[in-house]
């Protein structure tokens, strides 16, 4: 489990090799992650958009950016957490990714929260800490 918080929102990312949908002999690598935005604070916040960034074992960076997650934008109150599941392919056994979320207060600030960098570990890889 990994855990980052920004300005008392909390994200809790926790990845999870997925066998049954890879095929190492065709470099085909995925993974599923589940991510938990926990609101701390006292203001209501909406979640308008994603970035990620994703490294594969040879370097290879993508980015990913766009609206919500999962085709929401979902709102949090005050103690309020939103929970959601995604997947990422890769075509190496292992690598990383990390990211932010754009969020706005009802008074119309935005700010950025830190998705925590999180690896991406097939049991082809040997684990390597960053």
């Amino acid at each position: 489990m990994y855990i980052a918080i920004t300005r008392d929102i909390q994200v809790t990312a926790l990845p999870d090799f997925l066998p049954d949908r890879s095929d190492p002999d065709q470099g085909r690598f995925f993974w599923s992650y589940t991510i938990e935005i926990a609101n701390l604070g006292r203001a209501r916040v909406q979640l308008l958009s994603r970035h990620w960034v994703i490294i594969d074992a040879n370097g290879r960076r993508e980015e990913v950016r766009g609206p919500g997650v999962i085709g929401e934008q979902p709102v949090l109150e005050p103690g309020e957490t939103f929970r959601y599941a995604s997947g990422c392919p890769l075509t190496t056994p292992s690598g990383m990714m990390q990211g932010s979320y754009r969020m706005v207060t009802d008074s119309g600030e935005t700010f950025d929260v830190e998705v925590p960098a999180f690896s991406l570990d097939s049991p082809m890889s040997n684990p390597t800490l960053n």
